[in-house]
């Protein structure tokens, strides 16, 4: 029988992803015998070295090569994000062949909002400097508000996800920063990861978990893909890669790699890219402090538009006026869901409160914050209904990057967190409640939206070439007023799908921050030339 020799690093995380690309092949050429080399890293072996210092260097990765070249494997397998540019664009073959979920997430020990309220320092463990730079920054924001002044710091932390959560378990930091992919993986395996005698579950399970959310956390490019490579010359590992790869994921961790070359390369990075897939279509969105320490934002590909600013109406500029609200008896309200999804911060009143603290009957979901406490697990639709939720000393535990609740359904289903969209109540506007329940989900408002008719909204909408519509509920009550030529852009996620099924072929942008930044980048273009 033919064999074929995968290598890669010793670790469980690592062995695991090794697995699936032995799965893959096997799948695709059940002759061929597939053995695995294990084989521990320098980066496994110098564990004082900062992270930070090497990262993006092959510091992880560099022995594996080494062992391909030789011919001592026929295939090597490794994180995409551990390997340089300088390597995956040079002359050898690779694979993408697996890719889990993007998101960073942050684990905290369970006495973090004692911490909070007593304006003790946190302490959390990291050794990227992106992560530093940028989870740092949000969390200031996004942690319940129970002081004035939360304190974090940042304190370098190595080894692989089960040391890191057991150091995290022994006190020695509040917090840390891990990638979802790894965890994922790791709790998928059936002999999931074990250290002294205690599993990756087990560290998890008394813990407070925090998406870090898409837009403000950029992930690495790359991150949670799998890649396979193999020397060209070696021809029949050449053909299993050509059979294996995946060429959508291929093409996406392709042009992240690009896109991130643009700002810099090297060991110590502010910045992240990273895919935004929707149903409305594809995008690159990177961000976050360049080589030169610019920062900047970028989103591809952008809308194809002829327009100038000035000839769009933005909804944004007027968001007040549209609409009065008319609020329901919030007290009677109640719902059993372990599980809240808040499309907008104003739902939540000092009446309707209530409906985030009290917990009902739940299935027994891997967070913890579903088995323990009165409080359920709490999702925005934004980082603006999440900083607003914190300001009220509620906990977040992640949101929709204003890209459409649908969009961070996979998410939430992850193994991490377990939680399918029976578990999920949505908290939002009458008439948007009876659109989701239409849907087949779980919606409840407290509030109607009154159309407040506004005399100046309407008259700049009859005359506007260009209308961009922030919500579907503003085109509903003010999209007539529109003139039949005018072209109608707007956000992706339920608000383009409404747009669509009432007849208008919206120009879409991925989010309205994505629509703001091209206002405003091109404003400023125009002011300097």
């Amino acid at each position: 029988m033919e064999t074929i020799r995968l290598i890669g690093r010793s670790s469980r995380l690592s062995l695991l992803q090794i697995d699936i690309a032995k799965q893959l092949i096997e799948q695709h050429f059940p002759e061929i015998k597939v053995t695995v080399i294990a084989r521990s890293s320098k980066g496994d072996a110098l564990q004082e070295i900062p992270l930070h210092t090497v990262e993006g260097s092959d510091f992880f990765t560099k022995d594996i090569f080494d062992a391909l070249q030789s011919g001592e494997a026929d295939i090597a397998v490794h994180s995409l994000k551990d390997m340089s540019s300088a390597h995956f664009f040079g002359t050898n073959l690779f694979a993408v062949i697996d890719r889990e979920d993007t998101r960073d997430v942050v684990i905290f020990n369970n006495n973090i909002e004692k911490k909070i309220k007593n304006g003790e320092p946190i302490v959390i463990g990291t050794c990227s400097p992106r992560r530093e730079a940028m989870a740092t920054v949000f969390l200031k924001k996004a942690l319940p508000q129970l002081n004035n002044n939360i304190n974090i710091t940042t304190t370098p932390i190595r080894g692989n996800v089960e040391t890191r959560l057991k150091k995290l378990d022994s006190g020695a930091y509040d917090a840390t920063i891990l990638a979802t992919a790894g965890l994922n993986r790791l709790l998928k395996s059936e002999s999931n990861a074990v250290i002294e005698g205690v599993t990756v579950k087990q560290l998890l399970a008394n813990k407070k978990l925090m998406l870090l959310p898409l837009i403000e956390c950029v992930p690495a490019p790359c991150q949670g893909a799998i890649v396979a490579e193999a020397n060209p010359a070696n021809k029949k590992a050449s053909a299993i890669l050509n059979a294996i790869n995946n060429p959508q994921l291929f093409a996406d961790c392709y042009a992240e790699r690009i896109e991130a070359i643009k700002y810099g390369t090297g060991c110590i990075q502010k910045f992240g890219v990273t895919t935004l897939t929707t149903q409305h279509g594809l995008s690159f969105y990177a961000s976050g402090t360049d080589a030169e320490g610019t920062q900047f934002t970028h989103w591809a590909p952008a809308p194809e538009l002829t327009l100038l600013p000035q000839q769009v109406f933005s909804s944004t500029d007027v968001m007040k006026k549209f609409f009065s609200y008319e609020w329901e008896t919030a007290a009677d309200l109640a719902t059993n869901a372990p599980v809240i999804f808040v499309s907008n911060y104003k739902a939540i009143t000092n009446s309707s409160a209530h409906l985030l603290q009290h917990k009902g009957a739940t299935q027994q979901l891997l967070n913890s914050e579903l088995k323990a406490g009165n409080q359920k697990i709490i999702f925005a639709a934004g980082t603006r209904t999440w900083y607003e939720l914190a300001k009220q000393g509620f906990w977040v535990s992640g949101c929709g990057d204003g890209l459409g609740f649908e969009f961070l359904l996979p998410s939430l289903a992850m193994p991490l967190l377990q939680i399918i969209s029976n578990d999920i109540c949505i908290i939002t506007n009458t008439a948007a409640a009876r659109r989701w329940q239409q849907k087949g989900y779980t919606a409840i408002s407290n509030y109607e939206l009154k159309t407040n008719n506004d005399t100046t909204i309407i008259e700049n909408i009859k005359k506007a070439p260009a209308i961009f519509w922030s919500s579907y509920a503003q085109f509903e009550c003010y999209g007539s007023y529109a003139n039949t030529a005018a072209i109608h852009l707007c956000a992706g996620g339920e608000t383009a799908s409404l747009l669509k099924t009432s007849g208008v072929e919206p120009i879409i942008f991925p989010t309205i921050k994505s629509f703001e930044l091209w206002r405003n980048s091109f404003t400023r273009l125009h002011n300097v030339v």
